[in-house]
């Protein structure tokens, strides 16, 4: 034990000394009062709060969705919501306002009337909301295709009315999902339908834009290319066949005309000479250069005519056009020298001719008459044959020219493609991507619609019900005799508290131990309190009929709660 004086107020403060087992008794006797009573009152408060609280029953029912009874390897599915997103949509719409406004006020459910009666029905709302619970199980499965379960509980303090109320929740879940389905198939169709529709449209005016232009051009497109080029190779296969020809008849035309020249020298001949003359003879330098003269002259018409070909097809500087024009030159030269070499040879028979003239030579005989009258006739053959030569020349040269002007327009075709080959090949690959597009939506509509015979099979996806509402037979809450135990013996904690108080609040000595604890001295004996025998009786009389009242009214007060409770509960 310590001391310490104040020496503001001149107290002495004195530390408490340690208590033992038989203080802590003492103190519940003295305080006994402060303990029993506010265990008392929590006992009856518990009470009280335990059975007028209404029970609340939990019922509950579990769903799931099944996938599609085809396989998807059969029936591809146009579904691209995982189903865990779908139960959430659902829960989303039927916790919202306007599902649970009304089921609150749907007359076969009547649900919350004494809240309705004293609070907004958003409060209401707020209130159902907390008292369903749904909760999302994985069954097993795939992660976009697993089969999921979910469970739905409702509390309320009605049990029928909570199955009722589970079953028109698990009602919704089908009748949304239901909703869902058709819609989502509703939107699909629409959509596939209406993106079909444009991709038909864009191709048909596609293929439209593609056959104007192939109608334009036709001749001209890439791939006539290879017919073009085939007919270009025959029309010069047949101006190379009508040059030979021509040359044929050129070589013809000479020998016709060497043939006739030397039947004009010998008539001319017989006519100037006797029969010995020999200047009309077929080998004669004259007559041996006139059908030099006439070969070079059909060289250099022929030669011309290929140049001119040659010109249409080619520039003046390309090798066969610059050796056509050497060669013909050459030929011109060797021409210009014949021709100059005959007129002085046909001058110096001329100049014979006059000289036997005048020397007064006779004309030929009867035999003479009848050669030259077979000349004549040969002469006269000769120039039919050059006039049916000339005719197939005229002839050869239409198709010549018929012949120059399909290869013109051939060459022009073949020009013209490669000039509108970009633009073609890029038509046609839009074309080909409009075809595939529109084939890819035709597969796709073919999708959806087996989609929806399914979904009118009901052999997709479906919501069925594993367990159905079940009917509470036991209260989930309140557990009262948890709230009684708790009450009691925080009561009689609290009891316990205030004897410890009003035990510290007392500085008064209690006992013989106090006695020597505080002064030191020796105690020889004690005397006990003398008080009053009628003030005695008279406390334990106002002690006894307040505890007898306060029993009686606990007593009271947990009889109504019980009787409350039995009413409620078992009407």
């Amino acid at each position: 034990m310590t001391a310490s004086v104040s020496p503001a107020s001149g107290y002495i403060a004195i530390s408490r000394r340690a208590l033992d087992l038989e203080d802590y008794i003492d103190i519940a006797r003295r305080h006994v009062g402060w303990i029993v009573g506010p265990t008392l009152a929590g006992i009856v408060i518990a009470c009280v709060i335990a059975f007028a609280l209404p029970n609340v029953y939990v019922s509950s029912a579990e769903m799931q969705i099944t996938p599609p009874q085809i396989s998807e390897s059969i029936v591809k599915t146009t579904t691209n919501q995982l189903l865990n997103d779908r139960i959430s949509q659902m829960q989303s719409e039927i916790l919202s306002r306007t599902s649970l406004s009304a089921l609150i006020q749907d007359p076969r459910l009547s649900l919350y009337k004494s809240d309705l009666a004293s609070k907004p029905l958003e409060d209401v709302i707020e209130k159902m909301r907390g008292d369903i619970k749904i909760q999302i199980d994985s069954v097993g499965g795939d992660l976009s295709r697993r089969t999921s379960a979910f469970s739905i509980k409702f509390y309320y303090p009605d049990r029928l009315k909570a199955q009722q109320t589970v079953q028109a929740l698990v009602t919704k879940f089908e009748d949304s999902n239901q909703n869902t389905q058709n819609t989502v198939q509703k939107v699909e169709n629409s959509y596939v339908h209406d993106q079909l529709a444009e991709s038909k449209a864009k191709l048909d005016q596609l293929n439209e834009q593609l056959t104007k232009f192939r109608i334009d051009n036709q001749g001209k497109l890439p791939e006539q290319s290879t017919v073009n080029i085939a007919y270009l190779t025959s029309l010069q296969q047949q101006s190379n066949s009508i040059n030979d020809s021509m040359n044929r008849l050129a070589q013809d035309r000479v020998q016709l005309d060497t043939q006739l020249q030397n039947l004009h020298s010998r008539m001319e001949l017989y006519s100037m000479f006797d029969k010995d003359a020999a200047a009309a003879s077929p080998s004669t330098p004259i007559a041996r250069q006139n059908e030099q003269l006439l070969l070079l002259n059909r060289t250099i018409e022929n030669t011309e005519t290929s140049l001119a070909q040659m010109l249409k097809t080619y520039n003046e500087n390309y090798p066969d056009v610059r050796d056509a024009k050497n060669r013909l030159q050459v030929i011109y030269d060797q021409r210009d020298k014949l021709q100059k070499k005959q007129d002085q040879e046909q001058a110096k028979l001329e100049a014979a001719a006059k000289e036997n003239q005048t020397s007064g030579k006779k004309p030929t005989n009867f035999a003479e008459a009848q050669s030259i009258t077979q000349l004549q006739g040969q002469i006269d053959q000769v120039n039919t044959l050059i006039k049916t030569k000339e005719m197939e020349r005229s002839d050869l040269l239409k198709k010549q020219t018929e012949n120059g002007k399909q290869l013109d327009i051939y060459q022009g075709r073949l020009a013209a493609t490669s000039g509108i080959e970009a633009t073609y090949a890029e038509m046609q690959a839009n074309q080909r991507t409009a075809a595939e597009k529109y084939q890819e939506l035709q597969r796709v509509q073919g999708l959806t619609e087996q989609s929806g015979e399914m979904l009118q099979r009901k052999a997709g996806e479906q919501l069925e019900v594993l367990d159905p509402p079940s009917l509470p037979t036991q209260p989930t809450k309140p557990n009262r005799w948890l709230i009684v135990g708790a009450g009691t013996g925080i009561a009689f904690i609290l009891g316990l508290a205030f004897a410890g108080v009003r035990e510290a609040k007392d500085t008064s000595l209690k006992n013989l131990k106090d006695v020597r604890a505080y002064t030191n001295l020796p105690v020889l004996s004690s005397i006990p309190l003398l008080e009053n025998t009628l003030l005695v009786r008279r406390k334990r009389r106002v002690a006894y009929l307040a505890w007898s009242a306060a029993v009686i009214v606990g007593l009271l007060a947990v009889s109504a709660s019980f009787y409350y409770y039995s009413t409620t509960t078992h009407p």
